[in-house]
């Protein structure tokens, strides 16, 4: 009797949905990039729950007739592939034929959809598979309501997050895709309440403004280039915008949102020497390219793509970010250097003009040997003391980092006060709901926010360990550390502190004094857990007598 068989059609949708269908997010995903296929101008996305209730997706798009409807259930059926040459040269979202029978396997579909301008529509509803009715429907365009999703496979359902966290997985996803499409209008709807409303708009600018305020934008150049088959639109930091976090880093390859670390290394590398350490630039790159030279079809949900000239692309963004960087940091240099109506200062004024620059967007400054202090810098943030019979490098920015955390949980010294002109900040929809769901956790660490409405918070007070800080990096950070994923060995609490603590602390280019020194030691010492900053990273490493004698192979 043979061992091998073939598995039933159910038994492999419901493992392809393993690969595709991961969250309720995924699903969102791929039924709105199937109605950016189909031509749509105006998308809703509808859900309940954080998607585990109810996901409705509605378009005006071409729509389909009878017999598509109940085509498009069958696995890898599709109309946006038809040879083997199509797979290498492909120009719409969706080609697999795999996300509308696989997320019609673990959940309870409905699909009512009609052809522009035709008399009647069709409805088709499906439970885990399997046909429970089809009839006539008036409608133009497409709608397509899953609900229960992983009804049928519970070991997978138990695995979801909760219904905050799923709702921002979503929200991603619309934001990303709205991104890209800046000529559809998007509108999410979250338990019945407007969430976000994204109109048309003029192109990537605007969408980039609608989403995230005209503040956000005003920290970012745009660059638009081309290369041969290449054409590059995008917005990245300037020199004085950099984060704590990845956050806002996106790209998109002909209006798909996909990750690649050869990317990332090109934007990177063009910062060099001006990004500080431990800090990221924000960067939308939207690029086009030739389909047939990117291939989409090497991740079953499409997040990666392989580029036929990696290299070429490489040095293509890297020149470009770099010489639209360099030109930024020329228009800052020349603001400075030349006044209406008068010549170019001296050049030894123009050459201090440049080193105030640098030492404003570099934290590596390298401090020479100073005889006064009973410490000596050995640049960035390390410094060596001798005493105990050996010799101690103390890592100063994770150390003070150590002492903030303790205290703000702790709450010793943490008073606040109230801004004279309280801050209004513009957020996008995910960080907005983050900071309006955690406003009790912020009072207690003494931020008071207020809602101000349309994805904008009030700050009306802060600790007074954030004094001249910024704000809007904090809130951002904030949100960032609600999101991800926080160790399960610690609470929202700590992870908060924890970023805090980071912004605050003292960085490279602060020297610090003979005082303020002692008082750091002597901080450190009095703390629960002196060697350690927030994330893990020691705070100071002793080399003992036997240490050295070892190191230097001295008997």
């Amino acid at each position: 009797m043979p061992l091998i068989k073939i598995l039933p059609v159910d038994l492999r949708n419901k493992i392809a949905a393993g690969e595709v269908v991961e969250r309720p997010a995924a699903v969102v995903k791929e039924l709105v990039e199937n109605s950016i296929d189909a031509k749509s101008t105006e998308i809703s996305v509808e859900v309940l729950h954080g998607g585990k209730r109810m996901i409705k997706i509605s378009d005006n798009g071409t729509g389909m007739d009878r017999e598509d409807a109940l085509l498009c259930f069958e696995p890898h059926a599709t109309s946006k592939l038809s040879t083997d040459a199509g797979l290498f040269n492909i120009t719409t979202m969706g080609f697999r034929g795999e996300a509308l029978p696989s997320i019609a396997s673990v959940s309870k579909i409905k699909l009512i959809t009609g052809l522009k301008g035709a008399d009647s529509g069709v409805s088709v509803e499906l439970i885990g598979g399997q046909e429970k009715e089809i009839k006539d429907a008036p409608f133009s365009g497409t709608s397509v309501e899953v609900k229960d999703l992983f009804f049928n496979t519970p070991a997978r359902k138990k695995f979801l997050k909760t219904n905050s966290t799923e709702l921002y997985h979503i929200i991603d996803i619309v934001t990303k895709e709205a991104l890209s499409h800046p000529e559809i209008s998007f509108s999410l709807i979250t338990d019945n309440h407007e969430t976000m409303i994204l109109p048309k708009a003029s192109g990537f600018r605007e969408r980039i403004m609608q989403i995230y305020g005209d503040e956000f934008l005003s920290g970012l150049i745009e660059i638009n280039n081309s290369y041969s088959d290449i054409k590059m639109e995008s917005f990245l930091s300037n020199t004085s915008n950099f984060r704590n976090n990845k956050t806002y880093q996106f790209l998109f390859i002909n209006r798909r949102p996909v990750k690649d670390p050869s990317v990332s290394h090109a934007v990177y590398s063009a910062y060099e020497g001006i990004l500080p350490k431990d800090r990221h630039p924000v960067f939308f790159l939207f690029l086009e390219l030739d389909p047939k030279k990117v291939d989409f079809n090497v991740h079953p949900t499409k997040r990666e793509a392989r580029f036929e000239d990696k290299e070429g692309i490489h040095r293509f963004l890297r020149t470009s970010i770099r010489d639209a960087i360099k030109e930024e940091r020329a228009e800052y240099t020349r603001q400075f250097t030349e006044l209406p109506g008068e010549v170019p200062v001296h050049t030894s004024n123009y050459e201090a003009v440049i080193s105030h620059a640098v030492s404003e967007i570099s934290e590596n400054t390298e401090f020479v040997y100073q005889p006064s202090l009973p410490f000596i810098y050995m640049g960035d943030t390390f410094i060596a003391i001798s005493g105990k019979s050996g010799l101690e490098i103390i890592d100063y920015h994770a150390a003070h980092e150590r002492i903030l955390y303790e205290r703000l949980l702790k709450k010793i010294n943490l008073s606040s006060h109230h801004l004279l002109f309280p801050e209004q900040i513009k957020l996008s929809h995910k960080e907005y709901r983050i900071m309006l769901e955690n406003k009790g956790i912020l009072h207690e660490f003494g931020i008071d926010i207020d809602d101000f409405g349309h994805d904008t918070i009030i700050v009306r007070s802060l600790p007074d360990a954030l004094s001249n800080a910024d704000t809007r990096g904090i809130l951002l950070d904030i949100a960032s550390a609600i999101i991800e994923d926080i160790a399960p060995n610690k609470s929202v609490k700590e992870a908060l502190a924890a970023r805090i603590a980071c912004h605050k602390s003292v960085r490279g280019r602060k020297l610090l004094t003979q005082e303020e020194f002692s008082r750091l030691l002597t901080d450190l010492e009095n703390a629960e857990n002196p060697d350690q900053c927030p994330h893990g990273r020691p705070t100071r490493i002793f080399f003992s007598l036997d240490d050295l004698k070892k190191i230097f192979k001295k008997k």
